[in-house]
């Protein structure tokens, strides 16, 4: 039997995971790494730091797993999307790589608009221009580091980064690209439209491929260091989310999932192209070749949750840690004993901004309908509540592009609560499930190496034998409707509210 590697670089840490060619995991291990903030909204990893995590958690997985690297079949990448990677001639890193969270670009987005035009930026890249995606960052280095600008001969994305480390190839693939804002989305090739005219030379980014794609093949040099085989396919991997999806089987129309974690998003699969001429949703290329997926996310979903715990749960923080429950579940159980609309309270899930579909980052939280007679229990539902409706908010959207979601798959914190659950299902009117498998974007990235090297024949047979979902919420009727009131005033208020945050915005009182 061979075995097959997923290499995940997320941004708190990179995760190598093990699999055997059903999916089950061998072994794992994750590696941390610093973030850098040298300026308020800044954010900023070193290249170096990913690939000494990923030489050691796949040594380590070796180790544990005494499976020897010439039993690995495939490999496959995901990573943190719409970072900036530079390289010189002589493939040293430039600059620390400015990352998907980083907020300093919004002169550069306006700079992006005003050379395309934010339609014709929509109807290429599928999104509008964004402060995280990759486009606006190179023009941040051209404008205010041109020394370091003229020296760069390659941007890499962070797992293309870690891909070059391995194999010495320059290379990405259509789902991760399609974040970098200088991608063709529905012709899936650089837009030479765009490059022209942002002046940005073609030869400075990688060749690009589909997801299941051969890239290229382990190094000796690679190999010496990590312990696998020289010659072993590399996939061309997929973008977090699109990893993610490929780890939960959602790879065929109809079917989506939710994250629940300090943000939140809503995914859905699409065989045709589907997008907001508004840009209030993201379109991107799916792992699955010739394919699309639209998505959606809230900035503070689980993070709003957190928020409330941190700051007004103090006597239930106490009672988990004498009784040893977790204190999540203790707060689902104050939140269940409230009936659905909260008894007329509100919140605004808006503490970070917004990003879909409002797409403004001067939006703030709050709760709405506030009296006397209301309990903090009330509030807690509110704050799930709310979290809920604006997940919703993206779904709809979804819908009037033409694509309906009949089945989602629930994951992250919030995923793992039945209560939650039941609340999505009721609000969302669909089948809310779970993944068996917790592993993510690594067993999606490990699959798509399978398919490169030729253990599974497409993208989706490999998850119908693989992937499988437990539990089954069905939307219960009676709350769908009492739902579907609370709702619709719930999507009233950001419209009441959208002229006071901009005041407040311009007298700087946040």
């Amino acid at each position: 039997m061979g075995y097959l590697l997923g290499i995940d670089i997320g941004t708190s840490g990179t995760k190598t995971a093990l699999f055997n060619e059903k999916g089950a995991l061998i072994a794992s291990e994750t590696a941390g790494y610093p973030l850098y903030q040298p300026e308020n909204g800044w954010a900023e990893q070193k290249p170096e730091d990913w690939w000494i995590a990923v030489v050691t958690t796949i040594t380590a997985v070796l180790q544990k797993s005494g499976i020897n690297g010439e039993d690995i079949s495939g490999i496959g990448l995901s990573g943190q999307m719409h970072g900036l990677v530079m390289l010189d001639a002589d493939n040293n890193v430039l600059r620390p790589a400015i990352i998907w969270c980083d907020q300093r670009t919004a002169k550069e987005c306006d700079e992006l608009e005003e050379i395309v035009g934010k339609e014709k930026i929509i109807s290429i890249t599928s999104n509008p221009p964004l402060t995280g995606f990759t486009a606006s960052k190179i023009l941040w280095v051209r404008n205010k580091e041109p020394q370091i600008y003229d020296k760069c001969r390659h941007i890499l994305l962070p797992k293309d980064y870690i891909r070059f480390m391995l194999t010495g190839e320059y290379a990405t693939e259509v789902s991760d690209a399609g974040g970098m804002q200088l991608l063709d989305v529905p012709n899936r090739h650089w837009s030479d439209e765009i490059l022209s005219k942002l002046k940005i030379d073609k030869s400075l980014l990688a060749r690009v491929y589909e997801s299941p794609d051969e890239t290229g093949r382990i190094s000796l040099s690679a190999a010496r260091i990590t312990g696998l085989k020289a010659g072993t396919p590399v996939a061309g991997g997929a973008g977090d989310n699109a990893a993610a999806a490929v780890g939960m089987g959602v790879v065929r129309d109809g079917r989506g999932f939710v994250t629940i974690g300090t943000s939140g998003v809503v995914y859905a699969h699409t065989s045709f192209l589907s997008r907001d001429p508004k840009g209030r949703i993201h379109t991107l290329c799916s792992a699955v070749p010739g394919e699309w997926h639209i998505m959606g996310v809230t900035q503070a979903a689980g993070l709003s949750l957190k928020w409330f715990k941190d700051n007004l749960c103090d006597k239930e923080i106490c009672y988990a840690e004498k009784t040893g429950e977790n204190v999540y579940a203790l707060l689902d159980r104050k939140a269940s004993e409230v009936p659905v609309g909260s008894n007329g309270l509100f919140f605004l899930p808006y503490l970070m901004g917004e990003r879909s579909p409002h797409l403004n980052p001067h939006a703030r939280g709050g709760f709405i309908g506030l009296s006397a007679s209301h309990t903090k229990a009330d509030m807690l539902r509110a704050v799930m509540e709310g979290v809920t409706f604006s997940l919703k908010d993206c779904l709809d959207i979804f819908e009037a592009a033409g694509v309906r979601v009949e089945n989602i798959l629930a994951c992250g914190g919030g995923g793992s609560s039945a209560f939650w659950r039941q609340m999505l299902a009721d609000v969302f009117g669909c089948k809310i499930q779970s993944a068996i498998s917790s592993e993510g974007a690594a067993l999606g990235a490990a699959i798509l190496g399978g398919v490169c090297s030729g253990i599974y024949g497409s993208v989706q047979s490999a998850c119908d034998d693989i992937c499988a979902a437990s539990g089954n919420c069905t939307p219960d009727s009676e709350n769908q409707i009492k739902y579907s009131h609370f709702y619709k005033l719930y999507a009233s208020l950001y419209p009441a509210l959208k002229n006071f945050y901009s005041e407040c915005s311009k007298e700087n009182l946040y």
